[in-house]
């Protein structure tokens, strides 16, 4: 049986980040995956200077191969009312491709790697873990998503006893005729907010590339809220002919209402894993990369326990409790003709919506040593 230190399941942003986190460490890292890489992740997929900071990613250097779409503010609104445009008039995020943003961060971490391979089994033996039967480590971080099989050995169980957001969206090269007719802005993504609150759809331009979704915290009826989304899109002439109806579902949890650890003896939770998406938003890259990179500082400093403070003093601490809807943002009253007014109005929109809530301009970088 092979021996490690330590064992991450799961390459995305936040295993990638800690197995970067790791690298100078002296420890013999390995990095599993079901998937190989690149790999098809649709995702809304927009990353905030502090990301790139705490990753030490130049913005110029990534953009010569990859797509980087600057973005400098978001049109808000809700469905079926006036529209406002929260232009921060400079560049306040990027807009990314998963399938390349994955496989680059994965490819710069240089740690050995088992891809196309999935997790079996697992079980303690003494002070280690084995995985699989086949390799034992002292550390295993489960850095797999919603469904990550390590988060499920410690007690997750998604479905009804979870109740999680669901998210369908698809993306997709505009051909020609689709760019010059496609009016979302690549530097503007477009932001809809569902009449009942308890979601939002988006349109984001990344270059030649548009990504559509829809989130919804509550699931009932997800596919006529979808449908009503897009055809809300179709009238408004915001979608460009012949798009893809092949949308990709997905689930991840809030992290104000999220019930699973965030650690138990030798394993630590990062990202969705954990259920660590921001509640207002249900943007989850910057939570995955920033307990990334903390895991690996916990792990670097051989104390583990000090990962689950970190984690709440940076994100605060959990309710346990049902939220108000995806963004959690306004009271019940507000579901009639008042929160449209408010998400229309461009100060709200700009200061509280998209500062606030989306980009979370308010919360310094993550300090990285």
């Amino acid at each position: 049986m092979e021996h490690r230190d330590v064992v991450i399941v799961g390459g995305g942003p936040a295993g990638s980040s800690c197995a970067w986190g790791l690298r100078e460490a002296g420890l013999d890292v390995v990095l599993w995956d079901r998937q190989t890489f690149p790999r098809d992740k649709v995702c809304a997929g927009w990353i905030t200077p502090p990301i790139l900071g705490a990753l030490e990613i130049d913005p110029l250097d990534y953009a010569k191969d990859h797509v980087l779409q600057p973005i400098r503010g978001f049109g808000v609104g809700r469905l079926g009312n006036a529209r406002a445009e929260a232009d921060c008039a400079e560049v306040v995020s990027y807009g990314i491709r998963r399938c390349e943003f994955d496989a680059f961060l994965l490819e710069r971490a240089r740690v050995p790697t088992r891809l196309g391979q999935g997790i079996r089994s697992l079980r303690r033996v003494a002070n280690r873990i084995v995985v699989n039967e086949a390799l034992a480590a002292r550390v295993v971080v489960g850095a797999g998503g919603h469904f990550c099989p390590v988060a499920r050995w410690l007690g997750a169980a998604p479905g009804a006893a979870e109740p999680a957001v669901l998210a369908r969206e698809v993306e997709f090269a505009l051909d020609v005729e689709q760019q010059e007719k496609c009016p979302v802005a690549g530097e503007l993504p477009e932001l809809f907010f569902t009449e009942d609150l308890k979601g939002y759809g988006w349109l984001v331009r990344k270059g030649d590339y548009l990504n559509v979704g829809l989130g919804r915290q509550d699931p009932r009826a997800f596919p006529a809220h979808l449908e009503r989304f897009l055809a809300n899109l179709e009238r408004a002439g915001l979608l460009p002919p012949r798009l893809p109806h092949r949308l990709v579902g997905h689930a991840y949890l809030l992290y104000e209402t999220a019930r699973r650890p965030l650690s138990e003896p030798g394993v630590l939770l990062v990202g969705d894993a954990a259920g660590l998406a921001y509640a207002r938003s249900g943007e989850g890259i910057r939570p995955a990369v920033e307990t990334g990179l903390m895991a690996a500082r916990a792990i670097r400093d051989g104390c583990l326990e000090a990962y689950d403070p970190a984690v709440q003093a940076r994100f605060g601490s959990r309710s346990g409790r049902p939220g108000l809807g995806l963004t959690g943002l306004l009271p019940q009253a507000w579901r009639g003709p008042v929160g449209g007014r408010f998400l229309g109005n461009a100060w709200f929109a700009r200061h509280v919506v998209v500062d606030r809530w989306f980009l979370h301009r308010n919360s310094p970088p993550l300090e990285v040593v």
